[in-house]
């Protein structure tokens, strides 16, 4: 039993424990492996949405550029400059204002005098558009997108570098005037900090004058409503992210998502930075439900953990179910070798008594006849043990095969309890056993098989000759009831050892070892006698009686059988 202890926890219990522990490292592993992937989605969904708002700029660069086309028109440009600014806000709302200015470095419009933002306009740029100011110019910074939930906010200061971008500039340049920022190219934006507010200027040449450069400085107030169309995310996102656009002030200036989600001041999923165009601006993913993905996460670890645990359990009912079965397969292996080994005992012991006293009668000399009488008395004796014994093995195995089927007819159950009793009498009385019977007068008549009633009595009896013969007495009672009659057998022996009420009953069972104890038996009279009962639709139970003993008792259920003519 212990080597197969040893294999069975080898083979069953270690490799469960191991992948218990693989499966609690994997749940752990999958929360981590979830936030990761919800994090690189969001990462995507930042750029790709910083992305469109860039384009939503360029495009308002190329709608400033056919609007001043458009104000330009086939005359020369310098035809149209004096009233730019004013014709350019009539006809462009985002314009705050319009500027026109050489390469040289001429300021042609606004006038100094136009209105108040024109005025302030020429103050806070007019140097830096005639090329009068030198200052560090960023194009298109080298570090790509910036992911700014890793910086701290203190640390975002706001330069006083200008932020330029146009199709043909790319890298970082050491200070220089407007003239250099332009180059060559048609077109293009510059943003700039003025006493810590951002202005966003575009600017645009017309193809007959290179030499004159049209711009306008935008409201960015309008650009919201345009940059808040770029910034939703597709629909596929839009369910599980809000994406939040933060101006240089960290400001929200626009979001799509859900209104709770947006007023939210946790730290973003991820985040990305505009670029040039909209420096220090930036666009935030948050998850439209904060419990959401969490409860998502949770739930998915719950049902992994519930599995493993139920899992884990299966294994360990069912490792309990292996080592149950094994040890009653073990304990009946057990149990069917003692029956061999009684079994042989049980059969040399009469065939020997009669082996011998039937040479004691074969002899020539003469035999008093009283002691002749005793000798084929032992011989009768043993041979009706042996037949008992034979017919119990005989009995079992049939009903082990499910080939014994009781052959019931109307019987009077007292005369057969008392047919059978007598029939034991001589053994116990040869025992030291005194048959007491308690049977009544009127007919008891059930539908039974009276062999297999009087084989259960044989065996109850045959118990108490070999287990309460110092006990005297054997008392046999039939107590009728209106549902039921109950055949009682009691004796005044040692009685049942505690605890094992029920395990008499069981095949090859025995209370007291019989090659140790001297106690002839089988262990399958109780067995059969139980079995036999049941075939009856009754029970047998064993007891021990509060004066000292044992009692059995077979209760058959009551159904009047009508007599036979």
């Amino acid at each position: 039993m212990r080597k197969v202890a040893v294999v069975f926890i080898l083979a069953v219990v270690v490799p469960s424990l191991v992948l218990a522990g693989l499966a609690l490292r994997s749940l752990r592993d999958q929360r981590l492996a979830a936030e990761r992937q919800e994090t690189l989605l969001a990462e995507a969904a930042a750029t790709e949405l910083a992305r469109k708002v860039e384009a939503a700029l360029d495009d308002t660069l190329r709608e400033f550029s056919l609007k001043a086309d458009a104000l330009i028109g086939t005359n020369p440009p310098s035809a149209t400059t004096p009233a730019f600014d004013e014709r350019l806000r009539s006809e462009w709302p985002s314009a705050a204002v319009g500027f026109v200015v050489t390469v040289e470095g001429s300021c042609i419009s606004p006038s100094l005098f136009a209105h108040p933002e024109a005025r302030k306009f020429r103050i806070e740029n007019e140097r830096f558009l005639c090329n009068a100011e030198s200052v560090e110019v960023v194009w298109n910074s080298p570090k790509g997108k910036i992911n700014l939930t890793e910086l701290d906010l203190s640390q975002r200061t706001k330069s006083p570098a200008v932020f330029a971008s146009s199709p043909d500039t790319v890298g970082r340049r050491p200070a220089r005037n407007f003239r250099d920022i332009i180059g060559d190219s048609p077109g293009g934006t510059v943003a700039r900090f003025v006493q810590d507010e951002l202005q966003v200027l575009l600017w645009h040449r017309h193809p007959a004058d290179p030499g004159v450069v049209f711009g306008a400085q935008v409201r960015i107030a309008t650009l919201i409503p345009r940059l808040a169309q770029a910034l939703r995310p597709d629909a596929a996102l839009a369910e599980r992210f809000t994406a939040i656009l933060r101006d240089d002030s960290q400001l929200v200036a626009a979001f799509a998502g859900t209104a709770s989600a947006h007023r939210t001041s946790a730290r973003p999923i991820a985040a990305a930075d505009i670029g040039d165009k909209l420096p220090h601006w930036r666009v935030e993913i948050h998850p439209s439900s904060p419990g959401l993905a969490a409860a998502a996460i949770h739930t998915q670890q719950l049902t992994i953990a519930l599995l493993v645990g139920v899992l884990l359990v299966a294994m360990g009912v069912g490792s309990w179910l292996i080592v149950t079965d094994l040890r009653r397969h073990l304990l009946l292996a057990q149990q069917k070798t003692d029956f061999v080994s009684n079994v042989s005992h049980e059969l040399k012991t009469p065939l020997t008594s009669i082996r011998m006293f039937a040479e004691l009668l074969d002899t020539d000399a003469p035999i008093d006849p009283a002691r002749q009488r005793k000798f084929v008395q032992v011989i009768q004796t043993e041979a009706s043990r042996l037949t008992r014994l034979l017919d119990n093995v005989l009995d079992f195995g049939r009903l082990e095969q499910n080939r014994h089927t009781p052959k019931l007819r109307p019987t009077d159950i007292p005369e057969a309890v008392r047919n059978a009793a007598e029939t034991c009498r001589p053994q116990l009385e040869a025992a030291g056993v005194r048959l007491q019977l308690d049977l009544p007068q009127d007919p008891l008549v059930l539908d039974t098989d009276p062999d297999a009633i009087a084989q259960v009595l044989f065996n109850l009896l045959s118990n108490v000759e070999k287990y309460a013969a110092t006990g005297g007495v054997a008392e046999v009672a039939v107590q009728p009831s209106p549902d039921t009659v109950r055949i009682v057998v009691s004796d005044r022996g040692p009685g049942i050892p505690a605890g094992c009420e029920e395990r008499i009953f069981e095949q090859f069972f025995r209370a007291h070892d019989s090659l140790a104890s001297g106690i002839p038996g089988s262990g399958l009279g109780l067995a059969l006698a139980r079995r036999l009962v049941d075939l009856h639709r009754g029970t047998l139970v064993g007891s021990n009686r509060p004066e000292g003993g044992a009692r059995f008792v077979v209760t058959l259920p009551r159904v009047t059988a009508q007599p036979t003519p």
